[in-house]
């Protein structure tokens, strides 16, 4: 009795200790083999969720799900340009309130890795950098310049002091564990030489006299200083070593996927390959993975970098862009970070033992001094399966895969073995209808004086615009004989302009002449086409556009953008005319923007027409409001944009972003998950528009009379814009008899015989739907993949029953893959496996059965 007391109070001093955590001062510290959190090595599963890329009203789900997913850390970018707009003044409000997203995930039970940067890359508008920070006298970015560090150190200081305030790091109580200053330096670091180094260190020295009692990182920087932690950034990092022996091995970015470009493919990384070198870091020694992404988000407004970033950020993450479940990618990584935690005791005491199982197959054991033991087998062959044997037993390795052996014995998970669904997402109408589409033609012809200038010379864009529209007028004119040649019948003279980026069109007496457009490879680009001049004085008016500013290269904020010539006309009687040092004047923005007509009480301003009149005019550089209520449900929605060109959007004076419905150039010719991934592989949506939704957050939305305005670059008819809602419409899963599952393990058992436990198929619909029929089942050797399954040469007439009877009706269900539960088997002596498409449907009251398993 007095014993069973002693462990009951036991159990209550460690259950108040780690309650006291969050109120008490807690430490983070690190040896080589990991992170120490309160003196105990902890492996580490993160994911990058940045918080300006969805809602508040998303947070919660979005972090919840990653903790459902078996993450213990959700990592973020501080990014410096929305907190500072201008100089002093700051913004910490909505997509911005840094703290309201650290308290949530703190409130989740989740550790925070905050990246402050203030560099941070991420495809986001010129780096996360203030575009007002260009224009510091001498300033001179990310080098060992006195105006650049001045202003880093001074934000880096207001978000490590504001973090303090509300006691958010861990040695507060807090949720943070780690700090990353700077973001992958090392390589320009080294092409500056003595600066890059100079500046590098004074960084680290810098964040570190900040106190934060939690340890800093540098990603991709090879001499962070100690106690500074360098980290790896990459498709694979098991190569990595830190520099010191003593430090701890850690991934910062893990891509899960590509960022899309627009005119570029959707890219997809498999997750056998994700789950493969991820695994593959673990079994050498790495301790802590962030996916870069786990929730990717939108680039709402302005804020895609590039340039020629898309709106959407979706990074083929497990978590989608519309914060939906990915599957079978979010499933597949949450087994193995099951099965990781499982060996976790083993591999934080140990090092490993590596011995050879063939010419591509290795394994990797820990044996801990109490007894604990795990291995990792790996097959790097990229063409052939394996079997092995380790410790008198045989097992079979998939091309390019890791087993998982918590105890040494049995497999719990293989990196190729995708035992979880795989769901079909699809845009489904909303039946939102678009009330009374009506347009406003921007008007060139007359400018507004107030607003413009005119100066000799062509001018650098941003310079001009300081990034506060996408859109710089460049105007002048040319003055046309009679008597010239092109005018009595000789062939038209030619317009060459000369552009730094990113896009461009040209006007000729107020009529559309031609566009040009750059990539995000090649910026600049040349526009060549005959111009209809006529006999006395022409206008050309020149409206570049900006798609983003660049986000990475060396010493980016010196790149250009906009017109810088030559401006040239040739084919005239007197030969070339150089334009390109004539008077030019310059308007920033449209008038539209300047008379505010993306809000609602910008719109009595202008007269404005039935958008079908314009849409048979066809005219670009249209304004295009229309009303619509919001749909019921709570199903994520989005903007069909396929009927439109080039513009932007904004609701209810919200900018969603800029669309551009440029079609898809790759290699969409399928994706094998076997060897090195590279965003040249697995491309999907060629010949298609690189995005055609955009996603409309439902906290934007009133019930009804939403305003929805969008300016058109080139025309379109807004008569085609359609609300969608993303809806799991059919989940498919492919199980094998023998599949790996962690049931099959149990440490006391070990060296013993035990019962084998059948894996089973489990199918999920979305919540608020159920599985409203079976569209394939085979037990057998079904061939196909998900969409296009089809009956192999082996089929148990029974597997449509058995799936119908187990399955329909409900929200979710579990089939075990046996042949007592299919009747007979139907091919002796021939591995068998299931797969099942099932369709998912709204649910109705009589649908509603809890019993779901099978």
């Amino acid at each position: 009795m007095a014993t069973l007391f002693v462990y009951r109070m036991l159990i209550v001093f460690c259950l108040t200790l780690c309650l006291c955590c969050h109120h008490i001062h807690c430490s983070v510290t690190y040896d080589r083999k990991a992170l120490l959190i309160n003196g105990q090595r902890r492996i580490l599963f993160s994911g990058s969720i940045h918080y300006p890329r969805s809602t508040p009203d998303m947070w919660e789900d979005l972090i919840q799900k990653a903790k459902d997913g078996g993450l213990d850390v959700i990592e973020t970018y501080v990014f410096w340009n929305v907190h500072e707009p201008s100089p002093g003044n700051y913004n910490f409000e909505g997509r911005y309130d840094l703290v309201r997203f650290i308290k949530t995930i703190q409130k989740a039970g989740l550790y925070a890795h905050l990246r402050i940067g203030p560099y941070v890359c991420a495809e986001w508008n010129f780096g996360g950098f203030p575009v007002w920070l260009k224009y510091v006298p001498g300033i001179s970015f990310r080098t060992d310049n006195e105006p650049f560090k001045r202003a880093m150190q001074g934000f880096t200081e207001k978000i490590v002091n504001l973090m303090k305030s509300e006691n958010l790091f861990e040695s507060q109580g807090g949720p943070i564990i780690l700090s990353q200053i700077e973001n992958e330096y090392g390589a320009q670091s080294k092409q500056l030489g003595a600066a890059g180094h100079n500046y590098m260190t004074w960084a680290a020295k810098m964040a570190v006299e900040m106190g934060t009692g939690v340890p800093w990182v540098m990603c991709k920087e090879e001499d962070a200083p100690d106690p500074v932690i360098n980290s790896c950034n990459g498709f694979y990092c098991d190569a990595f070593t830190p520099n010191q022996p003593y430090k701890p091995t850690i991934w910062t970015e893990a891509w899960s996927g590509w960022f899309t470009e627009f005119g570029g493919p959707i890219h997809q990384r498999p997750v056998q390959d994700l789950a493969f070198a991820a695994a593959r870091f673990i079994q050498k020694g790495g301790s802590f993975i962030n996916y870069y992404m786990y929730h990717g988000g939108t680039n709402f407004g302005r804020s895609a970098g590039g340039p020629f970033i898309t709106t959407s950020y979706d990074y083929d993450a497990p978590i989608d862009e519309y914060g939906l479940i990915r599957q079978p990618k979010y499933g597949h990584l949450k087994e193995l970070h099951r099965a990781i935690k499982m060996c976790e005791r083993a591999l934080v005491s140990a090092d490993p033992i590596v011995t050879s199982l063939g010419g591509f197959q290795q394994a990797h054991v820990y044996s801990s001094e109490s007894g604990d033991c795990a291995a990792f087998l790996s097959n790097y062959d990229t063409k052939s399966a394996a079997r092995v044997l380790f410790n008198n037993m045989h097992y079979n390795l998939p091309p390019w895969s890791i087993s998982v052996l918590p105890d040494c014995r049995n497999v719990v998970f293989n990196t190729a073995k995708v035992g979880v669904q795989t769901s079909q997402m699809e845009m489904l109408p909303a039946n939102a209808e678009m009330f009374s589409w009506e347009s406003y033609f921007e008007d060139i012809s007359s400018l507004d004086d107030s607003s413009t200038f005119t100066t000799q010379g062509l001018l650098e864009q941003i310079n001009v615009t300081r990034d506060a529209s996408d859109y710089l007028w460049y105007i002048t004119s040319v003055d046309i004989g009679s008597s010239e040649s092109f005018l009595h019948g000789g062939e038209l003279p030619t317009l060459i302009v000369q552009s730094t980026g990113h896009a461009l069109h040209i006007f000729i007496n107020g009529q559309l002449s031609g566009s040009a457009f750059g990539t995000r490879e090649a910026r600049r680009f040349m526009y060549t086409g005959k111009v209809n001049l006529q006999a006395g004085r022409n206008k050309i008016a020149l409206l570049s556009v900006a798609v983003g500013l660049p986000n990475v290269g060396g010493h980016y904020e010196t790149w250009n953008t906009g017109i810088l010539g030559p401006v040239a006309l040739h084919g005239l009687d007197q030969g070339k005319w150089d334009l390109s040092w004539q008077k030019w004047t310059y308007q920033v923005g449209l008038r539209g923007e300047a008379m505010n007509l993306v809000s609602p009480n910008g719109i009595s301003s202008v007269e404005w027409m039935q958008a079908s009149l314009a849409v048979q005019r066809q005219q670009p550089l249209m304004w295009h409001k229309a009303y619509f209520n919001a749909p019921e449900g709570d199903e994520p929605l989005a903007l069909d944009m396929e009927g439109m060109g080039k513009g932007q959007i904004w609701i209810n004076g919200q900018s969603v972003g800029r669309y551009w419905t440029a079609y898809a150039k790759g290699d969409c010719n399928g994706c094998n998950y076997v060897g090195g991934y590279r965003p040249t592989k697995c491309h999907l949506g060629c010949g298609q528009p690189t995005q055609r939704w955009y996603h409309v957050p439902r906290s934007w939305l009133k019930p009804t009379q939403n305003f929805l305005v969008i300016f058109e670059e080139l025309g379109g008819n807004p008569s085609r814009i359609s609300l969608v809602k993303r809806s799991v419409t059919s989940v498919c899963a492919e199980v094998a008899e023998y599949h790996p599952t962690i049931k099959n393990w149990h440490i006391e058992s070990y060296g013993k015989p035990e019962e084998f436990h059948s894996p089973k198929v489990h199918l999920r619909c979305s919540p608020g739907h159920t599985i409203s029929s079976i569209k394939f089942a085979s037990f057998g050797t079904p061939l196909g993949t998900c969409g296009s399954y089809q009956q192999g040469p082996c089929h148990s007439p029974t597997s449509y029953d058995i799936l119908e009877k187990k399955c329909v009706g409900k929200q979710r269900c579990a089939v075990t893959i046996s042949n007592s539960n299919f009747g007979v088997d139907p091919c002796p002596n021939v591995l068998k496996r299931l797969s099942v498409e099932a369709i998912c449907s709204p649910m109705t009251s009589t649908t509603m059965q809890p019993n779901w398993r099978g």
